[in-house]
């Protein structure tokens, strides 16, 4: 008897609001595949109907993005869209300075540590660089927990008024996702408090069993900040004091972040 073939793989997700995000889409289908696809492999790939891909298609391909093998059939990047790419890695100075400090800060504590920003109710990972410990949570760019169960957004909540977060949280219930998680209005508003006398916060399993985090502030001179540095680890290897002792750490990395967010917003020199 011949084994089981393996299901076939799910669709590339084609998704997005307007047509524009549906075309950029397909641009990252196309760009995470190491081969030249055709109108048909392109259908298998996404589930589209072929007529919409192809419509679609030659939208990419006058647009300059993306462009067709010599033999008519198969679809590549194109010169502008791998322009894009190039001016991309060439001039992103400022997530490849911020990284290189989160990999110093990893370096010296020894722990995962990551950047966020308040996206409505939840905090946006922006960047994370893992530690090499065997033991660890895995929370990769990109990733979103809520904001009332998590050090950074406990933090990030403090930067607005009473009564924003009151309009912001009136629209999300506090989920309890462990034993310790915050699910009370006026019991967040006091740690909150508390947040905004310390300088800094902490998540002891709030969000996830077994995870403690410590987060500051990256400061942002006249004006409220909206990213927050910190570090994850698992309770067995980081204690409530332990972590407390990472802040000098911590702080001096929030400093360095901030130094290069301010050069990179500065007015050119040139005047132009």
């Amino acid at each position: 008897m011949n084994p089981r073939s393996p299901p076939p793989p799910e669709p590339a997700p084609i998704d997005g609001d307007t047509p524009a995000l549906r075309l950029f889409s397909l641009l990252e289908v196309i760009a995470r595949k190491d081969r030249l696809l055709s109108l048909q492999g392109l259908v298998e790939e996404t589930g589209l109907p072929k007529p919409t891909l192809h419509r679609m298609l030659q939208q990419l391909e006058s647009a300059g993005m993306l462009q067709r093998d010599a033999d008519g059939r198969h679809y590549g990047p194109g010169l502008r869209l791998r322009r894009i790419a190039e001016d991309l890695l060439l001039n992103s100075s400022v997530h490849g300075a911020r990284h290189a400090v989160l990999r110093r800060l990893v370096e010296e504590v020894g722990e995962s540590c990551n950047i966020t920003a308040l996206s409505g109710s939840e905090v946006l990972y922006l960047d994370r660089v893992e530690t090499q410990a065997p033991l660890r949570f895995y929370l990769h760019p990109g990733s979103r927990v809520p904001a009332h169960c998590s050090a950074s957004g406990k933090l990030l909540l403090a930067q607005l008024t009473p009564v924003q977060r009151r309009r912001l949280l009136d629209q999300v219930p506090l989920e309890q996702y462990t034993a310790h998680t915050i699910t009370d209005f006026d019991a967040l508003e006091r740690e909150i408090e508390t947040v905004k006398r310390d300088g800094h916060a902490i998540d002891n399993e709030e969000f996830l069993p077994g995870l403690f985090c410590i987060a500051v502030l990256v400061p942002r001179p006249g004006g409220r900040s909206n990213t927050c540095i910190a570090i994850q680890a698992p309770v067995m290897r980081v204690s409530r004091d332990k972590a407390l002792g990472f802040l000098p750490a911590l702080q001096r990395a929030a400093q360095a972040i901030a130094a290069i967010d301010a050069a990179a917003i500065a007015p050119d020199e040139s005047g132009a």
